[in-house]
């Protein structure tokens, strides 16, 4: 149990706050490059953004740069997201103050010919990269980190597919839901198989485990209580879960913690899910996913337009919510699903996430035996800070050549043979070392 101050430190984001200083330390999504898709968008490449409890306005200018800026004019406020686009950079309408990408001010064109006060006016910029379909945004002091080698930053454009999501409450309580192991048996438990050409989220937990025919609904509706073991790795936390189905045969299945704000998990056999989980402020979040095929390319168009079916454009807010409780049907509760709310398991996990409150009360909660990896988690997040308020550099933040060596994560997800501890490592070493030769773009590097 956390004390309320405890509480406050991890889940908070604000400017000065101690753990919006520690997020400060990483690079953020702040959108993704659909939201810049002139054919599907229209022609204004300018966007209002809302990150760690901070406005700014995103934009490409005429020359395909990009800019991110704070939201307010330096003038009198007003809001740069209406700027016009033109004359090399932003211009308000107020007054028509022009600001270019790196937040010079290019012209003040109301004041007196010959005056000079565009020199003196200087708007906040901050560093912009686009990196695996989603624009990023360096919003610390000081350099940005490198990004680390993780498979859908190195993987060819054409095998990742990259979409996002809008949930109503805390960022921490969205994360430690993709780094509980014990959860998927319950929450994400089907009554029956995967449906033929199924490519919802809920694939992962209703179609056949690796090298296997088992179906994995009747795993984890049958194997209930996982053995988990949490051990630190460059990238934070591996996270590995076994199963033991009878004396020869043990599912396993390992997933990761990415430090601070990801975890990365298994889809299939040939694709994983790397989530970013980003504070909008204190009460919602965007989750930013990233699909990475070590196959054949992704279909990026069908990809979109399935997981569109389940989103409200501009705000990508799912359909599925409070306000119409989440689609729950409590006949389907009975013979389908174990939440009755479809087969989509992010919905399934928005639901676990927001009935928890805007954030989490954890000086209520009981943790039990499964929840090791959220305390360790916190531990590593509690310590993290502390790192920070001294003046030191946290975890899996640093410059070129550290990066280079956050590769993968290696995900896994297969039957493994009965026996040992010892004989489960073993194969999963080999599992690992197979999966990297074929299935890991950050080892082909």
């Amino acid at each position: 149990m956390m004390s309320r101050e405890q509480n406050d430190r991890i889940s908070r984001v604000g400017p000065g706050t101690p753990g919006g200083r520690l997020l400060r330390h990483y690079w953020q999504p702040v959108a993704l490059l659909d939201e810049f898709d002139t054919a599907r968008v229209g022609p204004r490449p300018v966007k209002a953004v809302r990150v760690l409890g901070q406005d700014f306005v995103l934009f490409r200018d005429e020359q395909d740069r990009w800019g991110l800026l704070d939201r307010d004019c330096p003038h009198r406020g007003a809001d740069l997201a209406y700027g016009r686009r033109e004359d090399g950079g932003l211009r308000c309408p107020f007054h028509g103050w022009l600001f270019d990408v790196d937040g010079r001010c290019l012209e003040t064109p109301a004041e007196p010919e010959g005056s000079r006060l565009c020199d003196r006016i200087r708007q906040r910029a901050y560093p912009v990269r686009v990196m695996a379909g989603a624009v990023w945004a360096w919003l610390g002091e000081g350099e940005p980190p490198a990004f680390p080698a993780l498979d859908c930053f190195v993987a060819p454009d054409s095998h990742v597919f990259a979409f996002k999501g809008l949930w109503d409450c805390n960022w921490l309580q969205s994360l430690e839901v993709g780094i509980d192991p014990a959860h998927a048996s319950f929450l994400h438990r089907f009554f029956e198989d995967e449906q033929p050409g199924e490519q919802s989220y809920g694939r992962q937990f209703r179609s056949a485990s690796s090298d296997s025919d088992l179906p994995m609904t009747k795993v984890m509706r049958e194997h209930y209580r996982p053995e988990i073991f949490v051990e630190p790795a460059p990238h934070g936390l591996q996270l590995t879960a076994l199963r033991r189905i009878s004396d020869t045969a043990t599912h396993v299945r390992i997933t990761n913690q990415v430090f601070p704000q990801a975890f990365a998990i298994p889809l299939s056999d040939e694709m994983t899910i790397t989530q970013f989980h980003v504070p909008v402020d204190d009460y919602s979040n965007y989750w930013f996913a990233f699909f990475t095929s070590f196959g054949a390319p992704v279909d990026k168009a069908l990809m979109r337009e399935q997981r569109l079916k389940m989103h409200e454009l501009p705000e990508y807010r799912p359909r599925a919510g409070r306000d119409n409780q989440y689609g729950f049907d409590p006949r389907e509760q009975l013979t389908q699903t174990y939440t009755g709310m479809g087969a989509d398991i992010n919905v399934h996990d928005q639901w676990a996430c927001e009935s928890q409150g805007p954030i989490q009360d954890r000086t209520r909660e009981h943790l039990g035996t499964t929840d090791k990896a959220i305390m360790a988690y916190r531990r590593m997040l509690l310590k993290a800070i502390e790192t920070v308020e001294q003046g030191g550099m946290p975890p899996a933040c640093g410059d070129a050549a550290q990066a280079e060596g956050l590769r993968g994560p290696v995900t896994m997800d297969a039957i493994g043979p009965g026996g040992s501890v010892e004989a489960l490592r073993e194969f999963g070493r080999g599992i690992d070392s197979r999966r990297r030769a074929r299935a890991s773009w950050g080892a082909r590097l």
